[in-house]
This record gives structure tokens, C-alpha cells and sequence, in this order.
């Protein structure tokens, strides 16, 4: 950085004022999301509910055989003594003997064949005297075949910057599973630790993504100003529409079993940490192509590069858009298809809480992602400086 403006690597430049009023601004908010997380961090979950009660024993085991030639119901197979599964227990204390147990049956049940491997609950006393039952498969390696496909994909296209991009991961996943989810169970605000949660990932990963640098920083600032459209959005429209929160069985299940928690609250941190997802994306693209612009067109005004950018943005935000409304409604599709097959009228459909919810929840998304471009464009087209055509113009008039 030179003594009266500084360069991005790719050759644009910035004004000084605007590297350290940016500067000032992300100083400021990393330092108050950090007291924030520091106040907010959870402590011991709260009493009562699963967490106070005894989790089953689980254990693992591989399938001998399934005999199902003695069953006389399909629905009903601990009616006859030779039907069942024969399994070999890999785990727990009787780890190596072989037990058999009934065919899983009902809704959702796991098929399983010879060669399998399978979960089983055991119980101390159970009612039909055969302690161990099949819960579900084993996939544990097949699932960390998927992961290792993944990251492979992930640095064979993006080499450093890829590697970088899983770290971010990391630290989401980290930042979500250890303050957000814990902090919402102790019985905080569900938006306020949403709110800072989300600060949290997007200060830390976006720089760790994208590096430290004036366009990463405009990116931060036009996601922070979306998002708390967003959440202000969000609060206004849940509250107009009544929404409680309390739309699926998931919901009721929490609302019961920890009466702490605020699931109108929490509805709204969905929305703020589903909606930080897109954000992100969209003020990255938008603060990189005002730059690219900056630097391909030296003699571009502010304004020539904001209606540029706003241009290319205009085009993204119309695929992001149709991404968002689909990836809600294939979240929805079992819902959407009981309420279809039950031929409810189309505006009872649309109101309809859990409908209702879906839309609130797109329709905020959408406009805070909309609102997104058009904030960080312009803040990346004040930043940029269109003085690097000045060379050329003072070299004309000496030629002359």
C-alpha cells in the first residue's frame, strides 16, 4: 500500500478513506461479536428432558441370516419361533455371540438381508424376552466414502483456495454445534444468539475463504446489512402473521420436552442462519466482479461500475432466487404432497401454518438476498478508484 491509496492484487485500487472507514466498521463488529459470543456462551444444558433421561444402549452387529419361511404374518413375525434374524455382535458385552431377534417390521423399518450390518437396541427386560432389536442400518463407511469423494472434489478444483473453503466449513459446523444449537437449549434468545452466531461464521469464514482484503471486507458489510434487513423482515412478517413457531412434529416435540425455549425464537434464527448461506455468496460475487470491472475499465466512474455489476447481479439473483424456492419446497415436498392428496383448497393450503411458515421463511430470504446487491455494489463502487486512466490521458498530452 502506497502513501495515498492502496492496490488490490489484481490491480484495481481503493481509496484510503474507504480502507479505513471499512476497517473501522469490521473492528468494531468483530469486537462486539466476540464480547457478544463471550456473554452468550452456553453452560450446562438445562435439566429435565432427554438429556436427564437414560439414552438405549446401542450396539452393532452383522446379519447371519434372515428366516422368513416360518412366518405366518408379515405384520406380526415374533408369532413363530424359527422366524427371525440371526445376527453377530461386533459390539458391546456380548460382543461375538450370536443372537437372534425379530424381523424389523412397521413404518420406516430398515430391510435387511444376510451381510448387513446393523444397529440394535438392547433393553434389560423387554416384553417379547429377546433383549437386542434392529434399529437401523450401518452406514457409517459408506458415508465417509462420500465425505472423502467431496473433499477430494472440493481441492481438485479449488487447490488452497478449496482448502481454505473446508476450513470455513469446519468452523461453521464448529460454531453452530458448540454456541448456536447449545445456546438456544440454555434457554437464550434463539435470535439474539442467532444473530451473533451468524456474525460469527461470516466474520471468520469469509476471511479465511476469500482473504484479508478490502473486497472481501465490503462483502462482510453488504452481508451484515442484508442479513439485518433480514432478521428485521423476519420478525415483522412472523409476528403479522402469527406464527408460533409450532408447525411440524419436530416443533412440538421441543416445545414439550424444553418449555424454555422460544420457538417463535427459534424460527426466526432459521431463517437468519438459512438466509446467511445465500448472503455470503451473492456480496462475495458482486464485491469480486465490481473489482474485475474496476480493473479491466480503469476510466469507469462509481456509477458506470454500480449499474455494470448491477447488471451481472441481476442475472445471479435470478438463479438464486429459483435455487431458494426450490430447495424449500423439496424440504416441504412430503408436506406438500398430503396436503394435495387431500385435496385442500389452494388458499387454505397457502395459510395453512406450516405452508405459511415456508413462505414467510422464502419470502424474507428473497428480499434480503435481493436487497444484498445493491448494498454491497454500491459500497464496492465508492471503494474502487476509476484513476488509473489518468496515465494514459497525461501520456496522450505529451505525445501531442
Amino acid at each position: 500500500m502506497g502513501s495515498n491509496h492502496g492496490h488490490h492484487p489484481g490491480g484495481a485500487a481503493t481509496t484510503p478513506r474507504a480502507v479505513r472507514s471499512a476497517s473501522i466498521v469490521l473492528a468494531v463488529a468483530g469486537l462486539l461479536t466476540l464480547l457478544a459470543v463471550i456473554w452468550l456462551w452456553p453452560g450446562a444444558p438445562p435439566a429435565g428432558g432427554p438429556a436427564a433421561a437414560v439414552p438405549p444402549t446401542l450396539v452393532t452387529g452383522d446379519v447371519l441370516s434372515v428366516d422368513r419361511s416360518s412366518c405366518p404374518d408379515a405384520t406380526a413375525p415374533e408369532l413363530a419361533p424359527g422366524c427371525g434374524v440371526t445376527v453377530r455382535l461386533t459390539e458391546g458385552p456380548d460382543a461375538g455371540k450370536r443372537i437372534t431377534t425379530d424381523i424389523p417390521s412397521g413404518p420406516g423399518a430398515p430391510t435387511v438381508t444376510a451381510g448387513d450390518g446393523v444397529t440394535l437396541a438392547y433393553q434389560a427386560d423387554p416384553v417379547n424376552g429377546k433383549p437386542y432389536q434392529i434399529t437401523d442400518h450401518q452406514r457409517g463407511s459408506q458415508l465417509w466414502i462420500l465425505v472423502a469423494a467431496f473433499v477430494l472434489a472440493v481441492l481438485a478444483f479449488g487447490r488452497w483456495r478449496g482448502l481454505r473453503a473446508l476450513l470455513g466449513l469446519a468452523v461453521s459446523f464448529t460454531i453452530l454445534l458448540m454456541f448456536i444449537v447449545p445456546g438456544i437449549l440454555a434457554g437464550e434468545s434463539p435470535l439474539l444468539v442467532a444473530i451473533v452466531g451468524a456474525a460469527a461464521i461470516m466474520l471468520t469464514v469469509l476471511f479465511l475463504t476469500n482473504g484479508v482484503n478490502v473486497e472481501t471486507s465490503i462483502a462482510v458489510l453488504g452481508t451484515l446489512a442484508a442479513l439485518a434487513l433480514t432478521g428485521l423482515l423476519a420478525a415483522v412478517f412472523t409476528g403479522i402473521t402469527h406464527l408460533t413457531g409450532i408447525a411440524s412434529d419436530d416443533a412440538s416435540y421441543i416445545s414439550v420436552t424444553y418449555p424454555s425455549v422460544d420457538m417463535r425464537g427459534l424460527l426466526l434464527a432459521g431463517i437468519l442462519i438459512g438466509a446467511l448461506g445465500v448472503l455470503d455468496d451473492v456480496t462475495v460475487t458482486q464485491a469480486a466482479t465490481v473489482t474485475e470491472l474496476a480493473t479491466a475499465n480503469p476510466s469507469y466512474t462509481p456509477g458506470q461500475l454500480y449499474r455494470a455489476a448491477t447488471r451481472i447481479g441481476r442475472a445471479h439473483i435470478g438463479s438464486v432466487i429459483n435455487t431458494i424456492i426450490l430447495a424449500y419446497a423439496g424440504a416441504s415436498l412430503p408436506v406438500l404432497l398430503l396436503l394435495v392428496a387431500g385435496r385442500t383448497p389452494t388458499g387454505q393450503l397457502l395459510t395453512e401454518q406450516l405452508m405459511a411458515q415456508e413462505l414467510v421463511r422464502s419470502g424474507v430470504g428473497t428480499i434480503g438476498l435481493i436487497t444484498a446487491v445493491p448494498i454491497t455494489t454500491a459500497l464496492a463502487a465508492l471503494t474502487a478508484r476509476h484513476s488509473l486512466g489518468r496515465p494514459a490521458a497525461r501520456q496522450g498530452r505529451h505525445a501531442g
